[in-house]
């Protein structure tokens, strides 16, 4: 084909191999596809480098072609020509070296393509002969700069130099660490030296770089080594200020309550494990923590009569208080204590670096004495107290969790004692707590298990000086804590509702007890036996159907069975209770009241209940112990344990007193009256085994 095409080249020309003609006179290449002759992508082909993936059609050249050239239609390009036009239709110098990002592989073939002349391996990025890539590198918003292997800057746009508040120029040969702080930290500036040294790929971190006006900035530093050995690292700078603000924003409105803008629950357990931590104590300080931790008094009546609006505003005055408080305590300190809402109306103030518990005890008592004035809001007047629950200790083997369980712990410590007041954290006390909630846990399984086993006290005739009857005690054989006595159990049974499961097996082995007794002495006149029931099993079960069904089940006789109510449960009884002990009297089981004198004393309730005994309370007993001693006795607890004796007698009821420890007291409860005693002075509480050599024996010769 000779000449020149007006128009675009026939398919077929676009097809054939063409003829280049190389710089050096070599034969001409004919390696090139028809789509890298008309400047069409490949679809077959793996996208070449260069700045562009896809360079934009480039329009028609009106340039005549070189006679050395084949003809062809006007305006095709030729790769590798150093007179054709470059890849966005500006004719390329052939004297002009043009860097590129080095030789670009085929994926189909692996053989390198150079787009354009080869540059110079020596000149930087940014160098005026850099071509396109030192426009682009110029012209970039993301600020980057070329560090050589020393770690000198070799040139660095524009944008890199304005955060830094310099030319770019006028940046070049200083050292590039020292312009973004990557020498403070050990661990950065090894890494940032492996980068540098090629032995390692990547380094990304966020570093705080002050502008010479006096701001600060926070930049996002990454550096990665160049694909050109010589060229070193390209080092870029990501200006991430307004991040950094807005995430500080974010973490404060995270990490403080909205309502008293006080540090909240999340941001003071942060500072409170900071705290414990060993490196923070071990360098300096007491090496002490303390903790206050108050609850405000009757607060929830503030919100359910004038609404939670003004709650809140009550909550963010007590705030100002108690940081005004803090302020107070950490005048002339290292710092002063951090005061937090831990949530509703509970506040903390942490104290690093207690001096003892003096000093807890004085911010407590200040606290105390500024929330006692009035608060005024909006013509409201409103005034309101705190308990405070103390806790001061070493740090060392501290933790949080149990830090704030001491606290909590002592907090209830104070409201139990009557709120308005703080109170200090009390080992013993709390070690007391901790077995009466060990204990707590485990009765209802220790009932499954059989721990548990019963006792009896005689209780004896005071003329006859024989055994009468006996009261069962129950005992609790406690793998950890060893034998304890009813007083340790008892009311935690009651508590948790287990007293019903534990008071029914106490029923039927008593029962069970007392009529092998009977079987053993068949001689010796039947002994009763007394058990103890709390009033929320006649409450919570069917009191009546178990004694019933027990009864039967033993053998054991009505009237050989008595149940001991408290004083303070069984009078001022009605509906169930009453109706209960109604049909049980019937049935013909005695009813006691056990410590008799000591609670209600309702007379009026006395006469109507179906009550068989009276238990005078060892209270009254303990008044006779000093006679035949040298001491004179009170004469007034004689009269007054004559009296009930006299009444309850008067009321067909026989009397039996608890505590009796000596002769001379059973000499005087036998001449006013008294029908039957329980005491030391006749045995302590014993294995049924000893209570069978009792029988048919005088219990007790000194009374006689």
């Amino acid at each position: 084909m000779s000449g020149t095409s007006e128009g675009p080249a026939p398919a077929a020309d676009l097809i054939r191999p063409a003829v280049t003609e190389s710089k050096s006179g070599a034969s001409p290449r004919t390696d090139f596809t028809g789509s890298e002759r008309s400047g069409l992508p490949d679809p077959d082909r793996s996208p070449r480098s260069g700045p562009s993936d896809e360079p934009p059609e480039r329009p028609p050249s009106d340039e005549p072609v070189g006679s050395s050239r084949s003809a062809e239609p006007a305006g095709t390009a030729h790769p590798g020509d150093p007179s054709g036009p470059g890849p966005y239709g500006t004719p390329v110098d052939p004297s002009t070296s043009v860097e590129s990002n080095g030789p670009c592989e085929s994926a189909e073939s692996g053989t390198s393509v150079e787009s354009g002349a080869p540059a110079d391996p020596g000149e930087p990025l940014g160098s005026p002969g850099a071509g396109r890539y030192g426009s682009a590198f110029s012209a970039a918003p993301l600020a980057m700069a070329v560090v050589d292997r020393d770690g000198l800057v070799v040139s660095a746009n524009d944008t890199f130099g304005s955060l830094l508040g310099k030319p770019g120029a006028a940046l070049v040969g200083l050292v590039a660490a020292e312009l973004t702080d990557l020498k403070s930290d050990a661990r950065t500036w090894h890494a940032y030296r492996e980068v540098l040294r090629g032995r390692q790929a990547k380094l990304s971190c966020t570093r705080r770089v002050k502008h010479p006006d006096g701001h600060v900035l926070w930049v996002q530093v990454s550096a990665a080594p160049l694909a050109t050995e010589e060229h070193g690292v390209l080092l870029s700078l990501t200006d991430i200020s307004a991040r950094r603000e807005l995430q500080a924003r974010l973490r404060h409105l995270e990490m403080h309550d909205p309502v008293t803008r006080l540090p909240n629950r999340t941001l003071f357990f942060e500072r409170l494990s900071a705290a414990l931590e060993a490196e923070s104590y071990e360098q300096g300080g007491t090496g002490r923590i303390g903790l206050c931790y108050l609850d405000l008094d009757g607060f929830k009546a503030v919100n359910d009569t004038l609404g939670h609006r003004v709650g809140d505003r009550l909550l963010a005055a007590v705030a100002e208080r108690l940081t005004r408080c803090a302020d107070e305590a950490g005048y002339a300190r290292a710092s002063s204590p951090l005061v937090a809402r831990l949530g509703g109306d509970e506040f903390a103030l942490l104290v690093e670096d207690s001096t003892g518990t003096d000093q807890l005890a004085d911010l407590a008592e200040s606290v105390l004495k500024a929330l006692q004035a009035p608060f005024d809001l909006s013509g409201q007047r409103l005034s309101l107290s705190a308990s405070i629950g103390v806790v001061e200790r070493h740090a060392s083997g501290t933790t949080a969790t149990g830090l704030m369980q001491a606290a909590d712990t002592t907090l209830y410590w104070a409201k139990a004692d009557g709120k308005s007041r703080w109170t200090l954290f009390d080992p013993e006390r709390n070690a007391h707590r901790m077995t009466r909630q060990a204990l707590a846990s485990t009765l209802r399984p220790a009932i499954e298990r059989g721990e548990f086993t019963l006792e009896y006290q005689p209780l004896v005739g005071m003329e006859s000086g024989r055994l009468r009857g006996v009261e069962a005690l129950v005992r609790w054989n406690h793998p950890q804590f060893g034998m304890l006595t009813p007083n340790r159990f008892i009311a935690l049974a009651e508590e948790d509702g287990s007293i019903v499961q534990l008071g029914r097996w106490v029923l039927v082995t008593a029962c069970r007890q007392a009529r092998q007794w009977q079987l053993d002495h068949p001689d010796e006149p039947p002994i009763f036996v007394s058990v103890n029931v709390a009033v929320r099993q006649v409450w919570d079960s069917d009191l009546v159907a178990d004694v019933a069904e027990t009864l039967a089940e033993t053998g054991l006789a009505p009237h050989l069975l008595q149940l001991e109510l408290t004083e303070s449960a069984v009078m001022g009884s009605a509906g169930r209770p009453l109706q209960a002990l109604q049909a049980l009297s019937d049935m013909g089981v005695h009813i006691a009241i056990d410590d008799f004198g000591t609670g209600y004393s309702n007379l009026a309730y006395l006469s109507r209940l179906p009550v068989s005994v009276l238990k005078l309370d060892g209270s009254f007993v303990r008044g006779f112990q000093y006679e035949g001693e040298g001491v004179a006795p009170n004469p007034a607890d004689e009269v007054i344990v004559e009296a009930m004796i006299q009444l309850a007698h008067r009321l067909g009821l026989s009397v039996t007193a608890e505590c009796v420890e000596t002769s001379a007291q059973a000499t005087r409860l036998r001449r006013i009256g008294c029908d039957t005693g329980q005491g030391w002075l006749y045995s302590r509480p014993v294995a049924p085994d000893r209570i069978s050599e009792l029988l048919g024996t005088e219990a007790c010769n000194q009374a006689s």
